[in-house]
Parts: C-alpha cells; structure tokens; sequence
C-alpha cells in the first residue's frame, strides 16, 4: 500500500537522506550537513510544503513545493520544486500518489494551478507530468538570472 502524508520534523534523518540522493541525481556533491540545516529550516519556517511517500515506516519518496503567486490571476499558485523517488522504489507508482498529493494541496488551499520544470533529458518526467494532466507551457522563454557575487 502506498502511503502518503504530509513531512514532519520526526522524518528529517530519513528526508535527508532522499534530499541528498535528489541532489546527486541533478549533479551535486553530496553535503547531508547541508541538507539536514536547509530542509530543517523549510519544515520548521513553514516556507515550503512537503509530503512523503512511505512503506513499511521508510520514506521512499517526496515532493516539495513553495508557495508564489500569480499577479494576472490574483491567486496563489504553487511551484512544484522537487520530486524524487528512491530508486529502488520506481515504477510502483509513488510519484503519482506524491502529484496528487500536490494537487490536493492546490485545491485545498484554492491555489489557480502548479507550476514545474523538468530537464528536456529527463524522459520519465516528461511521461509522467502529461500523464498527470500537466500541460505542456511552451508559448514562453524561460530565463534564469544567476548572482554570482
């Protein structure tokens, strides 16, 4: 059975641990220090919503999402930031149990939509989200400004 429910402080050691896998799967050093301090800093402050998925009392996955606002809209919209399964844990089905919760999420706090990016490499997201009803938004461009300082 696939479990899903909101993150809590008692699940950091575990969160961590998948956190630090998501980042090296997008090509960063490990850093669990790091990772514990940011995501104990998300759950605590409130500044982002987390679920995890579960089996047999292992988180196996998660889904993080920070809260922005759409000015046209006047609404609350949600960015959908990072989704990651173990990779032992693939292919049964955890990812969309962790979407829906995020559409939950969207409906329950009355939120116009959500809002994600994935890398034009990554295939399975890329068969994942359309399937889970995401469009597509390729009417714009995309920039990103980098400080370097």
């Amino acid at each position: 059975m696939k479990n899903s429910r909101k993150a809590t402080i008692s699940d950091l050691p575990q969160l961590v641990e998948l956190f630090d896998q998501y980042r090296i799967f997008y090509h960063k050093e490990s850093d669990i220090p790091a990772a514990t301090t940011f995501l104990q800093d998300r759950l605590e402050n409130k500044d982002s919503e987390i679920f995890v998925t579960e089996e047999n009392g292992n988180l196996t996955g998660f889904v993080q999402l920070y809260p922005i606002f759409s000015s046209t809209r006047m609404q609350r919209y949600w960015l959908l930031n990072d989704l990651y399964v173990n990779e032992s844990h693939r292919g049964k089905g955890y990812s969309k149990k962790l979407i829906e919760e995020s559409k939950q999420l969207c409906r329950s706090s009355k939120a116009c939509g959500i809002l994600l990016e994935t890398g034009k490499s990554n295939d399975i997201g890329n068969q994942l989200y359309p399937a889970s009803g995401f469009e597509l938004y390729d009417s714009v461009n995309f920039y990103e400004w980098t400080n370097h300082d």
